[in-house]
């Protein structure tokens, strides 16, 4: 049967190749972009996120060792599909083809379409007889990355006249280097060097600095006998829910709707990202005890940027705050670079059998001086002190097409962090998603990525449901609403209170060429007031977006997209306001692609800020925010020179119409003009 399935199958593929374009590794994330990161003013590292995607597309997944956790950390599968895709390779065996995806029941054209571009089949017999540094060696799957930008403009930070505690002690070069070979389900091993514009390079064993301001590494081997996963250097973790080991796999609330409020228990993954924060560093291992208890353990030893407090013999006593800009050019911010170590150990215990999976999880940080906070009215509840351990436990179950998900946890001496989740498929049309969440306000954690209003998950509860329609295959519909309460007081909040935020997303999608979609959302919270008096009044902020969006393609070569943004902002008795209207085009032949943009906007302040999605060299991620008054232009042009060399260049102007001086401080420029320069080379040995 599976032969005749398989042999059915290959006889379509030349029609379907004439319909849809093979799987290939430079796929344009722009669309799922603006999909999973619909709403771009939150407090998220949407350039970790985003390049962990590309990594992905980059490192595709085996799909004969894929989990259903990896499927769901792609945001692509509704739950009913992934559990059609892991039957299907449970009943049939093993995956021949990707094109095997279209025979499974569920899976629609533009499903197979996106899905095939992040995962592959891999004959086992390859390299079977190779050792692993053989492997290593041969390994096609490799690439090796060269970055340079810079601004053109010169900033006040570089002038000789500028102050020597504001002025930048390095070039206004931007380098960046990075390497990686990897095998899906079998190995990765790769780096990563970055010198910021306005630091140096050097050698200062006393500041942790070896060349690179930061530098990066990581080995890791999959899936050698009872151990599932080992990893030494740089990683992250990413267990339960995400209430106390999160990676950047975690993602706001968006226009998807659906998958992405639920957190993948998908363990231990290699750290590839700029983002000199939210990493660990030292080892870690998943080892398979029998077939269904897994133990994972980690160490991380490094060091954090921080504001050291000195005593009265001039030694580091206490940190006042922790910095996470991971930039240090000016004096100020090189004096704040490694002036505390961190370690973190945790232990998880995995169980899983069928559609359970539950675990508990134990995970405590230590740091080598205290962390003692300058007091204000909000952060009374925030952590102080060396060392913080939390304990959870999370159980995920599934039942046919319906997934609860869900992780309590515990800061030792201090509050509770509480989620819980359901989301499934009443029809194959119509999917939910219904999340509670409650994090007290001295619940104190510092890897979590739960899905929280704030920042991080603490003194908030909430409650959110989610909803996706699909009409037929031109119209389709989604949106959330999610009601949210802080139980204390917040960063510019000095009063309890409440909040909601809903966004209603329609999609029309009327041939295989145009793609149109219209988006508003609304968020409503409160917010400190201005006075001149020592009272803290406060009032309720409204903010409103819209989106009207069109992507069509023209002819194979030539696409286009046309956006229009709007913004407006109501608090106490004024209401400000923001648009922004722009035409992309990318037109593609052969070894060239080109890609541009001409945008117009004008906001009133920065309340009504627009964020929207660049392209940018692979690996890079662009999502400025547009605000005040001009125009802004990118040119992004791709050149592959053979199969093994492909060059980047990008040139993006911005030009004011309502300022002399861009930016402030050590970034400031004089004049209303921009240009910002990128150059890249990728070459695969």
């Amino acid at each position: 049967m599976r032969k005749l399935l398989f042999l059915s199958v290959s006889m379509l593929l030349p029609s379907l190749m004439t319909a849809q374009t093979l799987p290939r590794k430079d796929f344009d994330l722009q669309i799922l972009i603006d999909e999973i990161v619909a709403v771009q003013d939150d407090d998220l590292n949407y350039e970790e996120l985003y390049e962990n995607l590309v990594q992905l597309l980059s490192n595709p997944a085996d799909l004969n060792l894929i989990t259903a956790e990896q499927l769901r950390s792609l945001y692509i599968l509704n739950e009913s599909q992934i559990q059609s895709l892991i039957n299907y390779r449970e009943e049939t065996g093993r995956f021949i083809s990707v094109f095997e995806l279209q025979a499974i029941q569920g899976f629609s054209k533009e499903t197979f379409q996106r899905l095939t571009q992040f995962v592959t089949v891999i004959d086992p017999a390859i390299g079977i007889n190779r050792s692993l540094l053989n492997r290593i060696l041969n390994e096609k799957n490799n690439y090796l990355l060269l970055r340079y930008d810079r601004t053109l403009e010169e900033k006040k930070g570089y002038r000789e006249e500028t102050s020597p505690g504001s002025r930048y002690a390095g070039s206004p070069d931007r380098l960046y280097t990075r390497f990686r070979t990897s095998r899906p389900g079998d190995f990765s091993v790769g780096f990563t060097a970055e010198k910021d514009a306005g630091e140096t390079l050097s050698w200062n064993p006393n500041k942790k600095q070896y060349g690179a301001d930061f530098l990066s590494f990581h080995a890791q081997v999959l899936n050698k006998g009872l151990i599932k996963n080992l990893i030494v250097g740089d990683f992250q973790a990413q267990f339960g829910q995400g209430l106390i080991l999160g990676s950047a796999f975690g993602i706001g609330k968006n226009a998807e709707a659906i998958t992405t409020i639920r957190r993948a228990n998908i363990g231990f993954m290699p750290y590839t990202s700029l983002y000199e924060a939210g990493y660990f560093r030292g080892g870690a291992l998943s080892y398979s005890v029998t077939n269904r208890i897994t133990l994972h353990s980690m160490f991380s030893s490094r060091w954090r940027d921080g504001n050291a407090v000195q005593d009265s013999t001039f030694e580091f006593s206490s940190v006042s705050s922790l910095t996470y800009t991971g930039l240090h050019r000016t004096q100020s911010e090189i004096e704040k670079r490694s002036t505390l170590h961190e370690q973190n150990m945790a232990g998880v215990f995995n169980y899983r059998y069928k559609s359970i999976d539950a675990g508990a999880i134990i995970h405590r940080t230590l740091f080598n001086l205290p962390l003692k906070r300058t007091p204000t009215l909000y952060n009374q509840y925030y952590f102080q002190g060396k060392q913080n351990t939390n304990v959870s436990l999370f159980l995920n179950y599934t039942y046919r097409n319906f997934a609860f998900f869900s992780e309590a946890a515990k800061t030792i001496g201090e509050g509770m962090g509480v989620t819980a989740g359901i989301m499934g498929s009443l029809t194959p049309s119509f999917d939910v998603s219904l999340y509670f969440r409650k994090y007290d306000r001295d619940f104190q954690t510092f890897y979590s990525n739960a899905l929280s209003e704030s920042s991080t998950p603490q003194n908030e509860s909430g409650i959110y449901w989610g909803w996706k329609y699909q009409l037929n295959k031109k119209y389709s519909f989604s949106g959330y609403f999610d009601l949210f309460k802080f139980s204390w007081l917040r960063y510019r909040s000095y009063t309890p209170s409440q909040g909601n935020e809903w966004l209603f997303r329609f999609n029309y999608k009327p041939s295989k060429n145009v793609y149109m979609f219209i988006q508003a959302r609304e968020e409503s919270k409160v917010r400190n007031l201005s006075t001149d008096t020592n009272l803290y009044l406060t009032a309720q902020g409204v903010k409103r977006n819209y989106w009207i969006n069109v992507d069509y393609v023209i002819t194979n070569h030539l696409s286009f997209k046309t956006r229009a943004q709007f913004s407006s902002y109501r608090f106490g008795d004024s209401t400000t306001g923001g648009m922004v209207i722009l035409q992309d085009v990318t037109w593609a032949l052969g070894k060239i692609s080109i890609s541009g943009r001409y945008a117009l906007f004008d906001t009133d302040d920065y309340d009504n800020r627009l964020y929207v999605y660049e392209r940018d060299v692979w690996l890079a991620f662009s999502f400025p925010a547009y605000y005040g008054v001009g125009i802004r232009n990118y040119l992004l042009l791709q050149y592959s020179v053979s199969k093994k060399v492909d060059l980047w260049f990008r040139w993006a102007h911005v030009r004011y119409t309502d300022r002399d001086i861009i930016g402030s401080g050590s970034e400031a420029i004089d004049g209303n003009t921009r240009n910002d320069l990128k150059l890249q080379a990728r070459i695969r040995l």
